[in-house]
């Protein structure tokens, strides 16, 4: 039984996404003190987080980079507060996904299920890309390059991935978000470009991001 973390302070939602999600046997855990988050989530070892932005003591976005420290969890936003500032703010932060309230539950659930099978079926998919003096290791979800090395997302890992089995090729946007998130209907427009523009940040520690060319209007491709 999968467990799913709720870090929200309205009850009745609580109690709603309780009873929902625990209909499709998902095991429910929610905070219990909110000055301790991080702490809470770390102790339960939950495989997915639903997060909201407005908390008592410190924000949704304080806390999902304090959990990011620590853990990789898939982390979903959910908030009344959905405009395009706060999505790609969360992002940024590390979530994997953004729902705005009021929401479907129907919705929710599906996109839940879609992002626990997209994460632990993947992390099963464990190997190693090489690109020049470069290794993407997909199970511990790092680029290498000798002694270095940079930590990234599942989805930053994904992206990669697909770079590194193509290189030469055009990766198209469309093949990265089906990729990501399978479903593209469920797609926000900003989300593909705020998670490469956060990659290519990440890459230039290693001097790896020069190797990702833009493709304009189109996708990307990796080479020298």
């Amino acid at each position: 039984m999968q467990k799913i973390f709720i870090v929200e302070d309205d009850e009745q939602i609580v109690t709603l996404l309780d009873k929902a999600l625990s209909s499709w046997n998902f095991e429910i855990e929610s905070v219990g003190d909110f000055q301790q988050v991080a702490k809470e989530v770390l102790a339960s070892n939950p495989d997915l987080v639903l997060m909201d932005i407005t908390l008592p003591f410190y924000n949704g976005f304080h806390w999902t980079n304090e959990i990011r420290k620590l853990s990789t969890v898939p982390i979903v936003f959910i908030s009344s507060a959905g405009d395009n500032m706060n999505m790609v703010l969360a992002m940024n932060m590390g979530a994997d996904d953004f729902v705005t309230k009021p929401f479907d539950i129907a919705v929710l659930t599906a996109k839940i299920q879609a992002l626990l099978r997209r994460t632990y079926v993947f992390k099963k998919e464990t190997s190693t890309y090489e690109f020049l003096d470069f290794q993407l290791d997909i199970e511990d979800t790092v680029l290498k390059k000798g002694s270095e090395q940079v930590e990234l997302s599942r989805n930053e890992v994904k992206i990669l991935s697909l770079l590194f089995q193509n290189v030469g090729q055009l990766v198209t946007k469309e093949e990265i978000m089906e990729k990501l998130w399978e479903d593209e209907h469920f797609i926000d427009k900003n989300t593909l470009s705020v998670t490469m523009t956060r990659l290519r940040k990440k890459l230039l520690e290693l001097d790896f991001a020069k190797y990702i060319q833009t493709i304009k209007g189109k996708g990307f491709s990796l080479g020298e």
